[in-house]
């Protein structure tokens, strides 16, 4: 067996401690009022009585997180597809790279689909500034959420960075368990999403063998979820156009407001891509570069499966045209999809305060939905072209 002791800090709850934990949470009040919206045909109690009587973590999820994501789907999705299914190895642990537009429904989507197709579910790796109170805590530990440690000294970082590091590896090379982890540090805002050359160099701070080896025994397997109505769409904008001025600080609160906005907010058609585990013989043509010139060859190769997965919605193709000030992508959509979506947007502008430039709100938002187009024509220039272009 292995020894996960050293991990502790970071570590999901056992099945134990995730049984404890959950007893705990069902006595907050706010249980009763999550029942009553997840589970209305319920009695008041019902989420819990549940959770005072979960002995494991795959109960849990079965019994009140499965529930709710299809809840979620059905209430705030217009449709919801997923492909690449036979792409998923099944003799071996895998690290799911994908890119991060919500942040809880993206892992909790793609836990989903694994358990629908008889495959086991992955831990999830979360920041640790997600966890804001005991009660989030006893939540999310119990969804095989693996911590993240954030906001911290660059000596503390390094250390924290090697133990996150070692416990993927050990995860995956021993069979334990499959991992899910964001391309990058907190969710993509400007609809560009590309994988953070730190992050891989994270993973290989772990490796004892030579380049190649580190990265094929990951198994790395990208994925890539579109939403046709941007989780948060008008939080992110107001961020970053606040964010071009001062540093931006989050008010206390923040990001479990964003939680719960993600969840809540209508996403219309919602589309989910598993892509192909990254090969020996790319991993192989990256190990034959300089220092920082190998990450960026297996970012590369993460990036165009997250993209090549994408599923551009009519919004995007809108939404970049009105951007570039052209008709390009005109037979995609009609002038009723164009008042409709503009309409939305300038309601979403409306909710911010009126301090922030408009001009700049309304283009960073425009962005936002565009910027997967951009990225699709990128890929194929440059695979016309073979310049290196993303």
């Amino acid at each position: 067996m292995v020894d996960l002791s050293e991990f502790e800090s970071i570590s999901p709850y056992s099945d134990a401690e995730a049984a404890e934990a959950l007893s705990k949470l069902a006595e907050y009040p706010v249980v009763t009022q999550v029942s009553q919206h997840f589970f209305p045909e319920e009695s008041p109690d019902y989420l819990k009585n549940i959770l005072k009587r979960v002995n494991t973590i795959d109960e849990f999820q079965t019994l009140v997180m499965q529930k709710v994501v299809r809840w979620v789907i059905d209430h705030t999705a217009h449709n919801f597809s997923y492909d690449g299914i036979a792409n998923i190895p099944t003799d071996k642990k895998f690290l799911a790279l994908s890119n991060h537009r919500d942040i809880i429904l993206d892992p909790a989507i793609t836990q989903l689909i694994l358990k629908t197709n008889g495959f086991p579910m992955t831990e999830i790796a979360v920041g640790d500034n997600l966890i804001t109170s005991k009660a989030i805590e006893y939540m999310i530990r119990s969804n095989r959420m693996i911590k993240v440690v954030r906001g911290i000294s660059a000596r503390e970082l390094y250390l924290s960075s090697q133990l996150l590091s070692k416990y993927i590896r050990l995860n995956v090379t021993e069979g334990r368990s499959s991992i899910w982890l964001a391309q990058r540090q907190g969710r993509t805002k400007n609809g560009y999403d590309i994988t953070e050359q730190g992050l891989l160099k994270m993973l290989d701070m772990s490796g004892t063998k030579d380049f190649q080896q580190n990265f094929e025994e990951l198994n790395i397997l990208p994925m890539s979820i579109s939403y046709e109505i941007e989780p948060c769409d008008i939080l992110k904008a107001r961020e970053l156009v606040i964010s071009r001025k001062h540093k931006y600080v989050k008010k206390e609160g923040e990001d479990l407001n964003s939680i719960l906005v993600g969840i809540m907010q209508q996403k219309g058609n919602i589309h989910l891509n598993i892509g192909t585990t990254l090969t020996s013989e790319e991993i192989a043509e990256a190990a034959k570069c300089d220092k920082n010139d190998r990450y960026q060859l297996i970012r590369h190769a993460v990036d165009v499966r997250v993209i090549e997965g994408y599923k551009l919605w009519k919004n995007n193709y809108l939404a970049y045209d009105i951007a570039n000030h052209t008709f390009k992508y005109s037979d995609m959509y009609t002038q009723e999809d164009v008042e409709k979506f503009v309409a939305y947007m300038e309601h979403q502008l409306d909710t911010v305060e009126k301090e922030i430039n408009r001009e700049d709100l309304r283009r960073i938002f425009l962005d936002i939905y565009a910027n997967p187009v951009v990225t699709k024509e990128l890929l194929i220039k440059e695979r016309t072209t073979g310049a290196v272009l993303l």
